[in-house]
């Protein structure tokens, strides 16, 4: 029975009028107020802990398969900074709800006024692969924090993650207000024709204009995170052998250098700059965490 439901759903076609759909029940949720109260907001919030704690041998697993990424690097980089960003929105929530009194003009009196803060409404979230748990769920506890509705679009690059993500969603959130859809360019261009209250990207450049020119059709607010340039200046005067050391780790010390803010390239003087290949070479082949040279082809 479960493998027919599996195969019903992979024949099932993702389109403009489907993620119309979506978006259309989504919005029924929203305009009927339950995201935005505090006791919806926390109940989810909690229920992503409890996610995390129970499936984080699944999410650890899902990891290896997409990325080969450490059990102990999957632990802490993915699992523990998203527990640490559930935590501070459950401890900041009551405060981040609360309305801030303003100052009002003296041509006014005798009026108040205050800043009341209000989710945006239904949101489109659309994460990378580099980090696929951290990057997908991270935004997703901003947006529950702030009483919104949701849809997260993990990417297809890491389907083991996507396809975990999608399951773990359906079995431990609200699915009238948080939805995850799966697929690749057709999915997320049907999701990128509706009109959303605020799109969240993170990736590369070329693929936020197209997520930017889909946005200002509708004048969606949009936030992105994209990659940029990450210099490392090497001065002379230094200790060389220590500043590669360390600019290795920074470079692939962590998810094997798929990071946005790993180093991307180096600045340094001419003199400096065959010395510093030769060190940054050989440091890195002395590294086994970073290179394990192959074995001959007759080696068992």
């Amino acid at each position: 029975m479960g493998s027919e439901e599996e195969t019903k759903k992979k024949n099932e076609v993702f389109d403009a009028e489907a993620a119309s759909l979506f978006v259309k029940e989504l919005r029924g949720t929203f305009a009927s107020g339950k995201t935005k109260s505090y006791g919806w907001r926390v109940s989810q919030l909690k229920s992503l802990m409890k996610m995390l704690n129970e499936r984080e041998p699944d999410i650890v697993d899902a990891l290896r398969q997409d990325l080969d990424k450490p059990e102990l690097e999957s632990s802490i980089y993915e699992v523990a900074l998203l527990k640490t960003s559930i935590k501070s929105a459950l401890k900041e929530l009551k405060h981040w709800m609360t309305p801030e009194k303003a100052k009002t003009s003296i041509t006014t009196f005798p009026s108040s006024a205050e800043i009341v803060p209000e989710p945006f409404g239904v949101v489109l979230i659309i994460s990378p692969w580099n980090y696929p748990f951290l990057l997908s769920l991270d935004p997703v506890v901003g947006a529950i924090a702030a009483g919104n509705a949701l849809v997260l679009k993990p990417s297809e690059v890491a389907p083991a993650s996507s396809s975990l993500l999608a399951k773990l969603v359906g079995e431990y959130m609200d699915l009238s207000s948080i939805r995850v859809v799966e697929g690749a360019v057709a999915e997320t261009s049907a999701l990128l024709d509706q009109k959303w209250d605020k799109i969240c990207y993170t990736g590369n450049s070329r693929v936020a204009r197209i997520v930017m020119a889909a946005a200002a059709k509708h004048l969606t607010p949009v936030l992105l995170e994209l990659g940029g340039k990450s210099p490392v200046v090497f001065d002379s005067g230094i200790n060389l052998k220590v500043a590669c050391r360390r600019m290795i780790m920074g470079k692939w010390g962590c998810n094997n250098g798929q990071a946005c803010i790993s180093p991307d390239h180096i600045i340094t003087t001419k003199d400096y700059a065959p010395k510093l290949v030769r060190l940054l070479i050989l440091e890195t082949s002395l590294n086994p965490c970073i290179y394990s040279p192959p074995k001959p082809f007759f080696c068992s």
